[in-house]
């Protein structure tokens, strides 16, 4: 066993199928006898409740800014309650989300990236982070259910260029969502397999 667990963030537009890809992935490495645990942000703590339901679901738009700061909050508590204790016990831990939607959705409304990046240095760097690329005409198209107050064509191209900027200088893994399902899950779980090894 390793001294210490495994993080991988899995991050993509909404409607990208990042959540799917999260718990399948989780549920594969479970399947071969690997410890994982899949979690998500915004988390379920108070912190992530409050950003889902007043500025996700709610329609509340705050200063970007203010915005960045719930976020980052929430993600403090969220490592410090369950992150960092799994990662101590050997765990695999699969988030849905992470650093790199701060800086790609808040980076969108025009926060600054360096900014972003120290209000975030606090969080343990991911092992591995995957991007699962769509365009987002096809990620809208994907969504069912409420929309959240980020999902408009404009606001979505702009944080999928920023996601993309990232994938070039090799900060994430890039996959294409457009590929069948289980053609993506090969291509998450022959990579996570491999940093393991």
């Amino acid at each position: 066993m390793r001294d210490r667990g495994v993080l991988i963030a899995i991050e993509g537009l909404d409607g990208s199928g990042k959540t799917t890809h999260a718990r399948i992935l989780n549920e594969n490495l479970r399947r071969y006898g690997y410890n994982s645990e899949y979690t998500k942000e915004p988390s379920i703590g108070k912190i992530g409740s409050f950003i889902q339901s007043m500025i996700l679901y709610g329609n509340i738009m705050t200063e970007p800014t203010v915005e960045a700061l719930l976020f980052a909050a929430d993600r403090v508590d969220h490592i410090k309650s369950f992150v960092e204790p799994s990662l101590r016990q050997g765990r695999i831990i699969i988030s849905d989300r992470y650093v790199y939607s701060s800086l790609a959705y808040q980076g969108a409304r025009g926060v600054d990236l360096k900014w972003l990046r120290n209000i975030n240095e606090f969080a343990p760097k991911a092992d591995i982070s995957f991007y699962i690329d769509v365009p987002p005409e096809v990620a809208l198209s994907r969504k069912r259910g409420t929309k959240s107050v980020f999902e408009r064509l404009d606001f979505q191209t702009r944080v999928r260029n920023i996601y993309l900027e990232f994938a070039r200088a090799k900060e994430l893994h890039l996959i294409s969502g457009n590929n069948p399902l289980n053609r993506v899950q090969e291509e998450l779980l022959s990579s996570v397999e491999n940093f393991l090894r």
